[in-house]
């Protein structure tokens, strides 16, 4: 039995009962895992001999129809599909570099019965002394990472995928100790450059590889399949 006949017996036993009659004659959830393992086909990205790298987060879009009638087992229906995702990776050597979410949203020009997926590789991201709020609002500037805003003061922090980086991000293409952002002065007189620290795949500004740049509000940095952007928190305000 393959992974998918293994995957789709699992699912047609969770769906027994008040699923069955949930989802009868709409959008099904042995539909939504296959369609979620082909979107992990399509979009592996090779990363060596015998691993690929594949999205971990996903954005189910539904009718309204379906998305009312899903939404409520959401929870239920995630704890079958995540654990059979992961399965069928490890079979095909493929690579999250984070926790597997997906989440339904609501598309009212689709109609009952069809679904579409939007995927995306975010790697999990975890500084080594977290920020508060009023540390964040009171820096200069912030190096943002899938969404998440990381206070930049002097004399800087390290990126890596190491214990020993200040900012440590789950992604395979990232070096153990990758990068780091180097801060001088403060408030007007900020100053900021990006070195590479001898990574194995390099870092990327704003579309060019360098070994070194300086970097200010707008600034785009790529290191392994990770985007960061240097923002200001007055953004917000």
């Amino acid at each position: 039995m393959g992974v998918f006949d293994r995957v789709e017996k699992k699912l047609e036993n969770a769906v027994n009962g008040a699923f069955a009659r949930a989802f009868k004659g709409d959008v099904q959830p042995v539909e939504i895992t296959a369609r979620l393992q082909r979107e992990l086909d399509h979009e592996a990205k090779l990363l060596d001999r015998e691993r690929k790298l594949v999205p971990n987060d996903f954005r189910v879009s539904l009718s309204t129809h379906d998305y009312e009638r899903l939404t409520p087992y959401s929870k239920t229906l995630n704890s079958e599909i995540v654990p059979q995702l992961r399965e069928y990776a490890t079979e095909r050597g493929y690579i999250f570099n984070g926790p597997v979410t997906i989440e339904y949203q609501q598309d009212a020009a689709l109609p009952v019965g069809r679904f579409t997926v939007s995927s995306a590789a975010v790697a999990g991201v975890d500084a080594a002394e977290p920020a508060t709020p009023s540390v964040i609002r009171a820096a200069g500037l912030v190096v943002e990472v899938n969404g998440v805003r990381h206070p930049l003061t002097p004399p800087g922090l390290t990126i890596g995928r190491g214990t020993d980086a200040d900012l440590r991000i789950n992604d395979p293409g990232v070096s153990r100790l990758h990068a780091r952002i180097v801060v001088q002065g403060t408030g007007s007189d900020q100053q900021l450059r990006v070195e590479d620290l001898g990574s194995t795949n390099g870092i990327v500004v704003d579309g060019q590889r360098v070994r070194h740049a300086g970097l200010a509000v707008g600034s785009r940095i790529e290191i392994g399949s990770t985007r960061l952007a240097i923002t200001s928190p007055v953004d917000d305000v």
